[in-house]
């Protein structure tokens, strides 16, 4: 285990790169990139900067899908002392313009699918000095900003790393949350947040420089970013893997590469058990060492699917985080799993997770309350935003806004959030227990409940539902919830759809089911039977796009 001692991220590299310096770090389709080399075009890329003009604490923008151009940039940017701010490469101008305008940033480094979005949101006007594009297609001639070609930047001389470390406390990222809460936030994430974190994932996951990882996820969001820290920091390799809308791919390249984990969000596991062939290579996974889930609440129907179909040897952790916490809080213990289906775990090492009431009082065991977390890991805050920082940050830590209780073990339960309970004839109620009673049918691949304005009730409770057959229908669901659920809670209504909303990141994007269920009903769409209503940006068939962790339109995550 190699970690790095020092206080800076960018050590992980610096420290894998000494020891290790022609391990291969980063594999992506027939590339294969070495400690070393990452290490010395990151150096390269932070000479220029400084040379640029770039200065400790400027914003660094980086629009850059999986790459190693994106890991040799998130290091790079560290290095030079700046504070890396990657955003998903697929927004939209509309969003980008208003997100630079506030974050100001000094540079921004572009992918080549990222050149005519910039072209978009007008450089010159956000006062942006330096562009640094992959293969500019297009002269930047008119632009009064400095343009550089990305090859141009890292693919010369070598330098030896630049020496400053930093304070520990300094600000190393700004990670923007989903905004399925409301407005996009950056969270603000230190050096030391990210550090702690890192060193403790590693910790419970026994990683080693033998680890290699496959990554779907988008290392724009928080857990994508700590699947990179935490294989770098142990001198492992990662296996970027952009293809998950055809997860048969992924799942070959698995066994092909002898992957020793394995990461994703609910819907990726629900992908992955009904669109791939994962069963059938169960017996080709032999170095498949563990998986981990985190990302939102994994419905126990697909948990116990999971630990049907992975090999018998292969450690299943879920876990539970946030961006604000750099990623990590708490996990289960795999030999634990099975009697604490339903549980979030036990706080990771150096973290702290206790349930308060509304006076911050902690609660007794069994008794309802908000989980509020402390640690070496909780965020600096919320970038140029106080009001929202002093709502989620106080002097007990930082309130997650999920409710749930502790049993006598120990073990934590989220019972959901309080901003999403619907209040439906006077009765608080809560969509993820409705959307586990419509898993546990084993009828459906994945499902959101929303609540839609009703005269009478306030809110009337909907769905809206990816059946896993055609046979599949509204009354049968119904019925087989009725056993699990009081009348008052269950759907209205069900509707079929080809895949749900997401973000970036895979997470289920709330608002925009509602606005596919209430564009629906303005088009006057009835529908009991098993019908398909494509959701907007994502096909009806294969390939599986909507486990794909780039559909939708978020900014970054919640872990």
């Amino acid at each position: 285990m190699i970690l790095s001692q020092g206080s800076a991220v960018h050590g992980f590299l610096e420290a894998s790169a000494q020891l290790l310096p022609d391990k291969i770090a980063c594999v992506q389709d027939e590339e294969r990139v070495s400690y070393r080399q990452i290490n010395d075009m990151a150096n390269r890329l932070a000479a220029r900067l400084l040379q640029q003009g770039v200065a400790a604490g400027d914003r660094v923008v980086m629009l850059l899908e999986n790459s190693v151009d994106y890991i040799v940039s998130y290091y790079g940017v560290l290095k030079s002392g700046a504070v890396a701010v990657p955003l998903n490469c697929e927004v939209k101008a509309d969003t980008l313009a208003p997100l630079l305008g506030e974050l100001q940033p000094r540079a921004l480094i572009a992918c080549c699918k990222s050149e005519q979005l910039l072209r978009g949101v007008d450089p010159d006007t956000l006062g942006i000095p330096l562009l640094v594009i992959k293969n500019p297609s297009a002269p930047w001639n008119s632009c009064r900003c400095r343009v550089l070609a990305w090859n141009d930047v890292v693919r010369q001389g070598e330098l030896p790393n630049p020496g400053a470390a930093g304070e520990a406390s300094a600000l190393a990222s700004i990670i923007y949350t989903s905004g399925s809460t409301g407005k996009p936030k950056g969270v603000m994430l230190s050096h030391r947040n990210i550090v702690s974190n890192t060193r403790s994932i590693v910790q419970y996951l026994n990683l080693t420089e033998n680890d290699i990882q496959m990554v779907v996820l988008p290392f724009f969001y928080v857990m994508g970013k700590s699947l990179l820290n935490t294989h770098v920091a142990v001198g492992g390799t990662v296996v970027i893997n952009n293809s998950f809308a055809y997860p048969a791919s992924v799942v070959r390249q698995m066994a092909a590469e002898g992957v020793t984990g394995f990461s994703g969000v609910p819907s990726t596991y629900a992908y992955l058990l009904h669109r791939s062939p994962l069963q059938a290579y169960r017996d080709r996974l032999g170095s498949l060492r563990y998986c981990t889930q985190a990302g939102g609440h994994m419905a126990r129907q697909i948990k116990e699917k999971l630990l049907l179909a992975l090999p018998p040897h292969t450690r299943l952790y879920i876990m539970y985080g946030a961006t604000e916490a750099a990623a990590r809080l708490t996990y289960v213990e795999p030999e634990r799993l099975t009697s604490k289906l339903d549980s979030i775990g036990k706080a990771i090492p150096g973290v702290t997770v206790r349930v308060l009431d509304e006076k911050g009082d902690e609660v007794p065991n069994g008794e309802p309350g908000e989980l509020v977390a402390s640690g070496a890991n909780i965020m600096l805050g919320y970038w140029r935003d106080a009001a929202a920082t002093a709502r989620v940050l106080d002097e007990h830590g930082y309130h997650t806004g999920d409710l749930g209780y502790q049993d006598e073990e120990g073990y934590l339960y989220v019972t959901g959030r309080k901003d999403d309970l619907l209040k439906v004839g006077g009765h608080r109620v809560d969509p993820q227990e409705i959307e586990d009673a419509m898993m546990a049918t084993g009828l459906l691949l994945e499902a959101a409940v929303v609540g839609v304005d009703d005269e009478l009730l306030g809110k009337k409770v909907v769905a809206l539902a990816v059946p896993l057959s055609a046979g599949c229908s509204q009354s049968e669901i119904l019925a087989l919830c009725l056993a699990k659920l009081p009348r008052h809670k269950l759907p209205g209504e069900i509707r079929f759809v080809a895949s749900l909303p997401k973000y970036a990141n895979s997470k289920i994007d709330r608002p925009a089911c509602l606005a596919l269920f209430q564009d629906q009903t303005d088009k006057g769409v009835e529908q009991s039977g098993p019908r398909l209503l494509p959701a907007a940006g994502c096909p009806t068939a294969e390939p599986a796009s909507a486990a794909g962790v780039r559909d939708g339109h978020g900014i970054g995550s919640l872990s």
